[in-house]
Parts: C-alpha cells; structure tokens; sequence
C-alpha cells in the first residue's frame, strides 16, 4: 500500500467518523426534542441536516477517486465498497431525525399528551444500537457486529405493541387523532433508525470478514452468544 494510498484512507475515515458524530449528534437531540418538549432542539436537527448532506456527498465524492485513482483490491476494496454504503445509511439516519424533528414541532404547538407507548425504552435502544454499530465499524469488531443485529428484535417488538397501543389510544380519545397519528410515525422512524444501524452493523461484517450476511442474520446470532457476553 502506497503511503498516498494510506493518507488517503486515513482521511476518508476521518470524514466518516465526523459523519457518524453529526448523525448520532441529531439523533440524540431529536429524541430529546420529542421527550421535553423542545422546539428549539428540534429546529437545531433540522438545520444540521444541511451539514450531513453535505458531508455525505463529499465521501461518495472521495470514494469514487480513490476506487478510479488507486483500484484498491481484497480488504481495502472491501473497505471503500462499506464505506459508500454506511455513508448513505448513515445519511438516511440523519434524515430520520429531521423527520422525528418535525414532528417534535408540531407536538410542542399542541397540549401535552402522554405517549401511549414505551418512547424512552424505545429510543434508547435505537441509539444504543446505533452507538455500538459506529463503534464497530471505528474498532472493526465483528462480534460487537452481530451483537448490533442481534438486538434489532428488540426494537421491533416494542413498534408491534405499540401500534395496538395507539389504535387503543385513537379509540378512547379521538379528539387527539392527528397527535397520536404523529406519534405513530415517531415510533416508525425509530425502528427505521434501529434497522439501519443493522445495515451499518452488517458491513462491518462484511468489511471484517468478507461474509455479506444481509438477509441472513439469524443463521449467524450464535456467533453473537458464544463469541461475546
């Protein structure tokens, strides 16, 4: 490997790196939007969506010279192909938050109403999942990989109970429709962020290992009990 190569590499992953922060960065502050309240935190995830963008194209746009400058092979190649995809995942997180975001806007415009469903429980574990699917792509650790996958039926669970929840909560206060309409999409975008902090967790695997494990993740949870606790 050239050491231009190198520079190179070592700077397209410290682009990625400032990606994940922003991205987790608006996660955070979306769900802080939607849990007190707070129209000016959910503003500031809908401005900063501007950077993201912006930041996005720049490492398709510098994954592209590097694969026509340099034609890397095996893992590197391997690297850059992950790189391009966890770069539009992590993208289309950010834009979950501006959508949780928007919604925080118009719940604050309306009287409190108690979410019908376990937001916090919920959230966490999205952003708990997102955190350590960044940290295994930073560490390139395959089994804190498949720990990341692992967990998405937990979000997925609570997004099933949580449409019975709403529907109960549509039946018995109907005058609060349109609020607990956008509390449904609110739950929806954050198992989408759940799901994509899978993806990101799938191609770290792939990067690691080789093995595209996409569609095919329960033959591989063993790995996630025997190899960590």
């Amino acid at each position: 490997m050239s050491v231009h190569f190198q520079r190179e590499i070592n700077r397209l992953k410290k682009k990625l790196l400032s990606l994940s922060a922003l991205v987790e960065e608006s996660v955070a502050k979306a769900v802080t939007a939607i849990r007190d309240r707070d129209s000016g935190m959910a503003k500031q995830v809908i401005e900063n969506d501007l950077r993201i963008d912006a930041l996005d194209i720049d490492i398709e746009e510098e994954c592209q010279k590097i694969l026509a400058l340099h034609q890397p092979l095996a893992h590197d190649l391997r690297f850059i192909i992950a790189v391009i995809k966890i770069n539009g995942t992590l993208e289309h997180i950010g834009d979950c938050a501006v959508n949780i975001a928007e919604r925080a806007l118009f719940l604050c415009e309306e009287p409190h109403l108690d979410i019908p469903f376990d937001f916090t429980g919920m959230s966490e574990k999205a952003r708990n999942m997102l955190r350590r699917a960044l940290d295994a792509l930073v560490n390139q650790d395959e089994y804190l990989a498949y720990q990341v996958i692992s967990a998405d039926d937990e979000v997925d669970q609570i997004n099933r109970e949580m449409y019975g929840q709403v529907k109960d909560g549509i039946r018995k206060r109907p005058e609060d429709l349109e609020a607990l309409i956008h509390l449904l999409s609110i739950s929806r975008h954050v198992e989408r962020i759940a799901d994509l902090a899978s993806h990101i967790a799938e191609e770290v695997i792939y990067c690691v290992k080789g093995d595209i494990v996409r569609h095919r993740t329960e033959q591989f949870r063993p790995h996630v009990e025997d190899g960590v606790e």
